[in-house]
């Protein structure tokens, strides 16, 4: 009876061990991950935890090669022109679908060069104002910008936090200025000193700031609040905003080859990466909640976040460069 045992569990095991090849076998030997943004950023930072989770599971060769410039789209082509072969991969943030709702020409095509594999973390936004600044609360601040249209501003570098704002004021129904800056440090560092009355930034950014009393947070960006500021109220409950949501999101794209088996493999491959409780750890050190959605759910959101923020763009006036 023992043996028999024995025997079962070992035929178990051994078939365990058989999918798992299975879930890789389409997969090279060797996987660069292409960041487009310089070491050391959230971007890079979460991209290396993802190559170390990758390379761990699958027993191959991963790692992260840094290519910026041009607004995250040198290393995005470099990726775009590679062969679907699993071998080239691409992990970008929200300039994925911001870059071309920002821009009328780019070197390559979003929706049909590239192939959404997973969804790695979403980061909240924080509206962030200087700590003596008069409003004490959204309520208090959409108020104050209908009272005074055009007096008040923000700063931001432009990009997903200018955006978060436009849509924002779009819902709100207020005009507040945007003042451009040539890094969000800079327009942080005028919001501290009371230059600038306030600015969208990454939560994981701003919540040092903020804990030291250099800056205020009045709401966050995202849907539900955030477990790093549970007191913190969402946008979209302190200023009466149902459907407010601007979240900053990283995730993972091959080359082109919709419902390829390479695709699968590597959507199934990430999925197992996230589930990790060490990787998870990781991320939620960083202020970011790991992802769910892999494959054809990623595709789909990628898809409306491109739609939301051309949107955006337009309503906002925003032109195209």
């Amino acid at each position: 009876m023992k043996r028999g045992i024995g025997w079962f569990v070992t035929c178990i095991a051994m078939l365990m061990a058989s999918v798992q090849f299975v879930s890789a076998q389409n997969l090279p030997q060797q996987i660069k991950i292409i960041v487009p943004f310089p070491p050391g950023g959230p971007t890079d930072v979460l991209a290396r935890y993802i190559a170390q989770g990758l390379s761990e599971n699958l027993k191959r060769t991963v790692f992260v090669e840094n290519r910026p410039g041009a607004n995250a789209t040198v290393g995005a082509e470099q990726v775009a022109r590679a062969a679907p072969d699993g071998s080239t991969l691409l992990f970008n943030a929200t300039h994925q679908v911001v870059t071309p709702a920002l821009f009328k020409k780019l070197p390559y095509d979003t929706e049909k060069d590239f192939t959404a594999v997973g969804l790695a973390a979403t980061v909240p936004n924080a509206l962030v104002v200087n700590p003596n600044f008069e409003a004490k609360t959204l309520a208090e601040l959409i108020a104050l910008a209908k009272k005074e249209p055009g007096k008040l501003s923000y700063g931001s570098f432009g990009g997903s936090n200018q955006l978060a704002a436009e849509l924002f004021k779009k819902m709100a129904g207020v005009d507040i200025v945007h003042i451009p800056y040539k890094g969000q440090a800079p327009a942080m560092n005028d919001v501290v000193a009371g230059h600038l009355p306030m600015m969208f930034d990454s939560l994981p950014t701003s919540l040092p700031v903020a804990e030291g009393g250099r800056a205020r947070i009045l709401a966050v960006t995202s849907a539900e609040r955030s477990k790093s500021l549970p007191d913190v109220p969402t946008i979209a409950e302190a200023g009466n905003l149902p459907g407010y949501e601007a979240n900053a999101w990283f995730g993972l794209f091959m080359p082109a080859a919709e419902g390829s088996a390479v695709q699968k493999d590597l959507a199934k491959a990430m999925a197992d990466v996230l589930a990790r409780k060490d990787i998870q750890e990781k991320f939620i050190a960083l202020g970011a909640t790991p992802g769910t959605l892999m494959g054809d759910d990623f595709t789909k959101f990628v898809h409306a976040e491109l739609k939301k923020w051309r949107k955006v763009v337009d309503d906002a006036g925003i032109e195209r460069q």
